[in-house]
């Protein structure tokens, strides 16, 4: 009797350990870590100690006075640029030269030169300018920077959308070449 006890107390932990192995290895092989999920919450807070830009290089001391609003807008416009470049490396990739419209080198000269200018000229307007007391100037900044970041983020829109409709074009081409191949 206290054999099948102890079989059945042996055959039970092997189980759970081998099912737990089996588990473990299954998320490895599909990329996932177990129980290490990060709930990220869009409309929570930005922190600028913990703001990290995936394409953007911004002084962070510019962004000290920025409403929640626009930090919000910036890190949209950052995830946005990062598929632009992710869908400019999957090219390369491909070994496809990609080719540079006036809109993207427009584009790309608003990102990485002016807007971080902008950024600058609005901290100094209303942080150095501060002294001054003249809030007409802060509004018209603040006024001036929400209108360069909607013009920014309205181009990185019409930009994605050509390439996906460029993209989809492609898959139709592709689709009727290989029917045109089946008679």
């Amino acid at each position: 009797m206290s054999i099948l006890i102890g079989i059945g107390i042996v055959t039970t932990v092997t189980t759970f350990y081998l099912g737990k192995k089996g588990w473990q290895a299954f998320h490895k092989a599909v990329g996932i870590t177990p129980g290490v999920l990060v709930y990220q919450n869009d409309n929570e807070q930005l922190s600028l100690s913990k703001l990290s830009w995936q394409q953007l290089n911004l002084n962070k001391k510019h962004l000290k006075n920025l409403p929640e609003q626009q930090l919000h807008q910036l890190k949209r416009i950052d995830e946005k640029v990062n598929h632009y470049q992710a869908y400019q490396k999957s090219l390369k990739a491909q070994h496809k030269t990609p080719e540079v419209t006036e809109q993207q080198f427009v584009l790309n000269k608003m990102l990485h030169t002016r807007l971080p200018e902008i950024l600058a000229s609005h901290y100094h307007l209303t942080n150095i300018g501060a002294n001054n007391r003249n809030d007409e100037k802060k509004i018209e900044a603040n006024e001036l920077l929400q209108s360069v970041l909607n013009n920014i983020e309205q181009r990185l829109d019409k930009l994605l959308a050509q390439l996906d409709t460029q993209q989809l074009q492609e898959l139709r081409v592709m689709k009727n070449y290989i029917n045109s191949h089946d008679s």
